[in-house]
Formats: C-alpha cells, structure tokens, sequence
C-alpha cells in the first residue's frame, strides 16, 4: 500500500494536508490563517465568573472570549489543600493508578476551589464553535515527537492505542529507566514505539527545556497571557502523524518546504529525503486527482460502490446519517443484500466523520436486518474502520430500529462550518417561502397598512418572484383593497434581496412617509 503526504499551502490563506493511500483520500486537514487556532495553546488565565449549578467557572485568557472550566477538568494541585488526610490519600493512590483522577465524584465543588479573580494555568482542549466559548482543561499536555509531557500526570504511561501488553510493559521500562524528574508525568506515544531508548531521553530533554521555559514565563508575566503556543500546521502534522509507511511529504511552496525539512532533520534526520518538493504546473491535489474528492466531502449524499448511498445532515447537537439501499435491492436475498450495503456503509461512514471532522452525536440509521450475526456484523465493522481514526469514538450496539449511536470527540469546527456560512436567503434552513406563501403574506401586511389612518399609499417591496406573483394572481384582489381603505397600492421589485424579502412603507396624501405604519420582514 503507498501512502503519502500532500501539503497545499500555496494559497497564503488556508493550508491543506491530505494523507493518500493508493491515491484513495483517507485524512484531510484544513485551517484558515483567518481563524485563529487555540487548541493546545497554554495560557495563564484568570477566573471571571463562577456557576454552581453547573460546576464550572469562565475564564478569560486574553483571546476576546472567556473559556469554559469544568471542576472535571481541574487538576489535583488546586484544591488539594481543601481535603483531608484520608481524601488526599484515596486521591493520590487513583494519580499513581488506572482510576481516573478527573472524575468530579471526590472533588470539592467548584465555588470553593476558585474565586473571582483566581489565576490559574490552562490549556485549550476544544474550539469554541456558534455562541460556545472554547473548553478549557488544567490536565496541561506538551506533546513532543516520541513522548508527551504532562505535569500533573505524576506517572509514566504508554498510550492507550498501543494495545500489546508485552510491548507496553517493556516501552514503560524503557521510559522508567530514562529517570524522569519527580512530579511530572511522561507518556509514551504511538511514534515512540520503535526508537531508542536514546531518541526517547532526547525527546525528554527537549520537553523538559521547553517546561522549564514555560515555568519562568508564568512566574512572570501577569495573567491573561499566553504562555506556550503551539506549532504551525506543517510542523504540527508532521510531528503528530508521520509516520514510517508514509513513503513521501509532497510540499507545493518552498519556504514550507525548507521548514518541513529543517524540522525532519531535528526530529528524524534519516527520513529527511522523503520531503520534496513538488513544482508540477498542474496543482498538486489535481495531480493526485483529489480535489474532485475534496469536493464531494461537502455534499449532502455520499454515493456507494455498490449502488447504495449514505445521506449525511449536520445540526447544532447531533448528526444523522441514514443509509440508502438505492439501486443494490436483490429480490432473491433481501437479507444479505442489505448485510453487504451496510458492511460498505460502516467502512464509508468512518472515513467520512474523519474527512469531514465531525463531532458529538452521530446516529447511524442502517437499513433494516433481521438475522442477529449480521447485525453484530455490521458493529464490528464500524468499531473496526473507526479504530485508525486519531479522535477518540465510542460506538454503541445496534437497536432494534438498526440505529447505531456513536460519539466521537470534537476538537473543532467541522469541515463544513469552517468553509461555510448560514445562507442569508434560507437562514441556514436550506429552504425559502415559496411566491404563493409570500404573496398571502403581503396581502395581511397591506391590510394592517391600509387600515392605518392617514395612509394614503402604500408601497411593497418584495423579491421579482413574488412581485409577477401579485401582478398576475393578486391583481383583483389588491385592486378591492384599494377600493375597500381608499388606499393607491404599489408593488416595486427589490434588487439582490431574499426571496422572503417584505417591506412596506406607507404615505398620507402629502406624500409624507409614515415611519408609525411601516413594517419591514
């Protein structure tokens, strides 16, 4: 299988990292220099508004809009002080153990932890997305290349997609006999698996250097104010998703080029070379016959190799995607026909909600099967494809309905709300009033208008189909309007207006506007 790396940054406005396999698009990464980024950034930040009844407080960290802490996420440090002996006993041995320390059950409630004015250490876990302000966590992490630094951690770990336990055994013996300083936690990433135990102690040394950079900097600045930022796009892919079957990084633009390769040559100087630099005439996504693809992420229906297809509709909370038999029906088994669209279904729906980034709720409504072994198929199938995928899912049994729930973690925006805005005909609805529908409407508003006294005229603005609308089949009706309040009505035409535009303006006999009677939709 080849696999490579693609990086579109000619365009000074937005970067794009797509990971190809056999020329299949499998991963796809976009970000706007437009919209700032905050994920993984640390900043010192001070607390600004306490909420009980939800146990969480807001904290403004200098970027314009106050972040979200939840008592979930504090760490250990800051309300240690409030336990006693045998609490700060039971919660220790969960921060050396598997237990989870970040569960809000022993801790303290939040209004006793924090005040108003409180500084405290955060690191942004989420993007804010509509009106919601950007998550915040005190679990700071530093993720190098081989390890990732974390503070309040006070163990070293391995991370949890390493699955074999003789591996993770031997790689925690590797990192203990490292000799890490007391009191901050390390944890072995996937990347680390197979380097030495010398590239490992360097990977250390770096974090250590660049924790102890962090550490002056918060001692002296005051808060709110940045305190770690984290890498540019390139440098960020590269370390967090290069990886050894990956046979090449194709970059389009040469200072991205010279900085993809001086960064190779700290982190893995023997790979250096598969960085190159692509000066094809045609675009790079369109050599690699992607940008098609690229396309098609944003469109509503997600056609299947064999004749079914997937329809997918992102709201505010959730997102639904339904599974279409379309042309793949079989009379002969009606059963196994709908077991095989539903097993490439599984494998496309994964590899959607990555392309897409797609977060929260996903409800997945296959097409109905009755045999038990085909539906438990059909599971294993998406828990599978879902596994390669790097945010965290939880897949759930199938119901009775042929639902499927499933999570996934939600880190930003989709792919669709960073390159999209709401329509300002439809208001994001994907649907208008139609002429017959507006035309009622301007008939009640020239009522209410007309009735009104001292209006003499009565002017309608609305869009030109709605207008012929009421030339052609309100025409006898607006004339008994006239007749009935002695008004003179006029329709007038709106240039480059929605087509549920209304306006109405009312004059006396003057000519002189009545502001009173005027209304406008």
């Amino acid at each position: 299988m080849k696999k490579e790396m693609l990086i579109n940054v000619l365009q000074p406005e937005e970067s794009r990292i797509a990971i190809i396999e056999d020329g299949v698009l499998e991963e796809l990464y976009v970000e706007r220099t437009s919209a700032e980024a905050y994920v993984g950034n640390v900043y010192k930040g001070r607390v600004v508004n306490i909420e009980p009844s939800i146990q969480a407080v807001f904290v403004d960290f200098g970027v314009g809009r106050n972040g979200f802490l939840h008592v979930s996420d504090v760490e250990y440090q800051y309300y240690k002080h409030l336990l006693d002996e045998r609490e700060r006993n039971e919660v220790e041995r969960g921060r050396n153990s598997k237990l989870n320390e970040r569960s809000s059950r022993n801790k303290p409630p939040i209004q006793d932890i924090f005040q108003r004015g409180s500084e405290v250490l955060v690191q942004v876990i989420k993007e804010g997305i509509g009106s919601k302000g950007p998550t915040l966590s005190t679990y700071i992490s530093i993720p190098g290349r081989y390890l990732v630094l974390m503070p309040g951690l006070n163990r070293l770990g391995v991370s949890r997609k390493i699955a074999d336990d003789e591996l993770r055994r031997n790689l925690r013996k590797i990192l203990k006999a490292l000799d890490p300083p007391a009191g901050l936690g390390f944890i072995i990433r996937t990347a680390g698996v197979d380097r030495s135990a010398k590239d490992l102690q360097g990977d250390m040394n770096y974090l250590l250097r660049l924790w102890k950079t962090i550490v002056r900097r918060l001692e002296k600045l005051p808060s709110p104010i940045d305190i770690y930022e984290e890498s540019d796009m390139i440098t960020r892919t590269i370390r967090d998703i290069y990886h050894t079957d990956i046979e090449a990084i194709w970059i389009d633009e040469p200072a991205a080029f010279e900085r993809a390769r001086e960064f190779m040559k700290v982190v893995l100087p023997k790979h250096v070379d598969r960085v190159q630099y692509y000066d094809g005439k045609q675009p790079l996504f369109n050599h690699y016959k992607i940008e098609d693809e690229i396309d098609r992420i944003q469109s509503r229906r997600v056609p299947l190799k064999g004749g079914g297809s997937l329809v997918i509709d992102q709201t505010e909370a959730l997102v639904a995607i339904d599974v279409n038999s379309g042309s793949s029906r079989s009379a002969d088994d009606a059963e196994r026909a709908a077991y095989q669209v539903n097993l490439e279904a599984a494998e496309e729906i994964a590899r959607q909600i990555r392309l897409r980034d797609l977060g929260g709720v996903i409800v997945n409504d296959f097409i109905d099967m009755r045999e038990e072994k085909h539906r438990r198929g059909v599971e294993r199938k998406l828990r599978t494809c879902v596994e390669r995928d790097r945010a965290r899912t939880k897949v759930l049994r199938i119901s009775p309905f042929g639902l499927i729930e499933m999570t996934r973690q939600r880190i930003r925006p989709s792919l669709r709300r960073s390159t999209y805005e709401d329509c300002p005909c439809c208001i994001g609805a994907g649907q208008v009033k139609t002429a017959e529908s507006m035309a009622i409407e301007v008939m009640r508003a020239l009522m209410l208008s007309a009735s009104v006294p001292d209006v003499a005229e009565v002017r309608v603005e609305v869009s030109q189909r709605v207008a012929d609308y009421l030339i052609n089949k309100k025409r006898r009706e607006i004339t008994n309007l006239e007749e009935r309040y002695s008004v003179l009505v006029r329709v007038q035409t709106g240039i480059n207006v929605s087509p549920s535009h209304l306006q109405t303006r009312c004059f006396n006999k003057l000519g002189t506007p009545l502001k009173s009677a005027d209304n406008a939709s």
